[in-house]
């Protein structure tokens, strides 16, 4: 039997030890533990690393505790607008979503982007006549609706000031935008990331995690990689292919690459934040620049790993 493995994030950033309740923290300990079990029993019974990734995912936007799905931020409209992007490492196909309200699961939209049209991006009301067109049902603003978030927006709602969401100003402060890679038996490699963006955003912003390149990337013959942190930088650094250009090009291992880019190129831009990759021999990098960042990885060796600070 080939190697499997799962990677997973939840998102990076000033996640300092005693900032959070012990009963908060186990609450992410929880969640984080259940999206890795999904993905990974996908992997175990032999299904596909797009498959694993996009139920981890899933698990993680149904959970309101992350910047994704149900937890979204609010704009600066006092809407949501969600991004999502997944690709197939085997052939390089991929699917991404960008500014979508009422979708409960954006990750799955971006797979049927990749799999059921003839592009590989879909945006605003495009992507929503797309969604309906196959049948998905729009949830109500209740859905997305969380109190905290709401709180978020209305400290900075009348101002020019916008906030990323892995930028801590208070205690309990939640985090997320959120990513899984995986490795199947059959040596596929997949890639998906999926947020909420940043609270009080304006003009449409789109950071980079559903850019095929910047947030995401998967290519069998190197690693897949998914990212989370403050996407202008990460758009600017072409951060997510950058990991796998180092392997290809420059003979790195996926440590070396994985470091170089979040430790040395990112934050020479001024970037902050972090990455999971795993490369076609089921090594596991979870990188981060920052204080923090939520993760979790396991795989067919019998290695279990669930993470929140530095």
């Amino acid at each position: 039997m080939k190697k499997f493995a799962l990677a997973l994030h939840g998102g990076a950033g000033t996640l300092v030890k005693g900032m959070m309740t012990p009963e908060k923290e186990q609450q992410y300990r929880d969640a984080l533990e259940r999206a890795l079990h999904l993905g990974y029993r996908v992997l175990e019974i032999g299904g596909s690393a797009i498959a694993a990734v996009e139920e981890t995912v899933k698990s993680l936007e149904d959970c309101p505790l992350f910047n994704a799905g149900r937890g979204s931020v609010f704009t600066n409209q006092g809407t949501h607008e969600m991004d999502a992007s997944i690709m197939d490492g085997n052939n390089l196909n991929a699917g991404a979503v960008s500014m979508i309200s009422g979708i409960k699961n954006p990750i799955s939209l971006a797979k049927d982007v990749m799999l059921k049209s003839e592009h590989v991006f879909l945006a605003g009301e495009g992507a929503l006549k797309f969604a309906q067109d196959l049948g998905y049902e729009l949830e109500p603003a209740e859905y997305f609706y969380d109190q905290f978030r709401y709180d978020q927006w209305q400290e900075i709602k009348n101002t020019d000031s916008f906030q990323l969401d892995h930028v801590a100003s208070k205690k309990d402060e939640k985090f997320g935008t959120v990513g899984a890679v995986a490795l199947d038996q059959h040596g596929n490699l997949a890639a998906a990331t999926s947020t909420g963006g940043m609270t009080n955003k304006k003009w449409g912003r789109v950071g980079d995690s559903p850019i095929i390149g910047a947030g995401t990337y998967a290519n069998n013959e190197t690693c897949a990689v998914s990212c989370t942190g403050s996407g202008e930088f990460f758009i600017r650094n072409v951060t997510a292919f950058q990991v796998s250009a180092l392997m290809e090009h420059a003979n790195k291992n996926l440590q070396e690459a994985t470091s170089e880019v979040v430790q040395n190129r990112l934050l020479k831009l001024g970037g902050d934040g972090g990455l999971i990759a795993i490369d076609k021999n089921g090594n596991i990098s979870m990188e981060f620049n920052t204080e923090g960042m939520y993760r979790a990885c396991k795989n067919s060796d019998g290695i279990e790993e669930i993470g929140i600070y530095g």
